[in-house]
């Protein structure tokens, strides 16, 4: 499998936001920036996409897909990852934040555009 598969089901999900001050939003980009792109040619990355909300300039949004547990963790202990995360806390002072992990128990691959007649 490679990264991008998008036949490839997604068993790990990580759904974030952030909200940062509005000092700090330029020095929290450009520390995510490098570890997006690293993480989106891992192996096993389904699709990882962070970014600004249209309305709020200070908040972002992070989702992320992994084919498995492994994937995931080796994400995690990335060197990209590790730096991206040491730039943001030291450096950037987080307003408000949450973020979910979810292990999808069962997977059924969506696609509606059946849906629509020609």
């Amino acid at each position: 499998m490679t990264a991008h598969d998008k036949t490839q089901a997604t068993e790990y999900v990580v759904s974030a936001y952030y909200r940062v001050h509005p000092e700090d939003r330029q020095t929290f980009i450009d520390a995510v920036i490098p570890d997006m792109t690293a993480a989106a040619k891992m192996h096993g990355c389904v699709y990882y996409a962070f970014a600004q909300d249209l309305t709020d300039p200070d908040l972002f949004h992070l989702t992320e897909g992994w084919a498995d547990e492994a994937s995931y963790e080796a994400h995690e202990n990335a060197p990209t990852f590790l730096t991206a995360l040491r730039t943001v806390v030291e450096n950037v002072r987080i307003l408000d934040r949450q973020g979910v992990r979810y292990q999808v128990a069962k997977i059924v691959l969506d696609d509606p555009r059946g849906r629509v007649a020609d």
